[in-house]
């Protein structure tokens, strides 16, 4: 399982920083479009219609992508002072539910976001000319990137190593 984890590693690793970078690119592209609008209703008086979906069309994509991103690395927010108390036996059994929670959580996202987007994949979003569907593909791919990468600390937690973000800044030091 070692051998298989830091043979993949590398892989997962490349994941989330490309995600990371579309995430950032995303947050880049949607101030622009709402830059635009803003100019284009402001000072030429013609506001164009497309900017207000796409712009939350890119929003709902950065904020899945971070997500998966911040569930990698660990960074969301939790109450650890409870885990700090116990043993390590507990604390390792508290990692092991919670993270088990979060992969959970990540495929349920992934498949009902499949359903919605079957459900909604005849109705066409106006402005754009998208199936309606399309707005539910940042729920399917982030909720599949949350529960990889839930379980990529889920078996780190199992075989008793450090978390990938830990080891990446490691090897960064």
């Amino acid at each position: 399982m070692i051998n298989f984890m830091r043979t993949i590693r590398p892989g997962l690793s490349a994941l989330s920083r490309a995600s990371l970078y579309l995430a950032g690119l995303g947050i880049i592209a949607m101030t622009l479009i709402v830059g635009w609008q803003v100019f284009a209703r402001y000072v030429l008086n013609d506001s164009p219609s497309w900017s207000e979906p796409l712009s939350l069309y890119l929003m709902s994509w950065f904020i899945m992508l971070g997500a998966a991103v911040g569930v990698r690395e660990s960074v969301h927010l939790g109450l650890d002072i409870l885990r700090y108390a116990m043993p390590p036996g507990i604390q390792k059994a508290m990692d092991f539910i919670s993270l088990g929670l979060v992969a959970f959580f990540g495929l349920a996202m992934a498949y009902y976001g499949v359903l919605l987007a079957e459900g909604t994949w005849t109705a066409t979003i106006p402005v754009l000319g998208w199936p309606g569907g399309v707005d539910f593909f940042p729920l399917v791919v982030g909720g599949v990137m949350i529960a990889l990468f839930a379980l990529e600390r889920l078996v780190d937690v199992m075989i008793g190593e450090k978390t990938a973000a830990h080891t990446e800044v490691a090897e960064v030091v």
